[in-house]
């Protein structure tokens, strides 16, 4: 089963919110190249909430997760990130059903 969670965060400002997507993207650039257990790494703006972003994050397991932590470019976002925040809030998700996971691949 996958494992996924899903962070809020409020940066600052709209200077503190660009230089936390530039931080982003970087830790992307990663984590789109090195690592096969991250399924899913997305960086969300919401409408009407300027200084708010919110990640969505899907994992093969738990080990995956654990292993995307661990990886150079991912800290240095976590170590960096928090100087364009005011704050932060981290929602872990244990998957029961839906489309397009692994475990789900065959069913569709």
């Amino acid at each position: 089963m996958g494992f996924g969670l899903v962070v809020r965060f409020t940066t600052h400002d709209a200077a503190s919110a660009r230089a936390f997507d530039g931080l982003a993207e970087e830790a992307l650039k990663g984590i789109r190249t090195q690592e096969p257990g991250t399924l899913v790494y997305v960086n969300h703006s919401v409408p009407d909430e300027p200084n708010v972003r919110v990640f969505y994050e899907l994992y093969a397991d738990r080990a995956a997760f654990e292993e995307h932590e661990r990886q150079p470019h991912v800290q240095r976002f976590l170590s960096e990130r928090a100087q364009h925040l005011a704050s932060f809030e981290v929602t872990f998700l244990d998957e029961i059903s839906g489309k397009g996971t692994p475990d789900r691949q065959a069913e569709q």
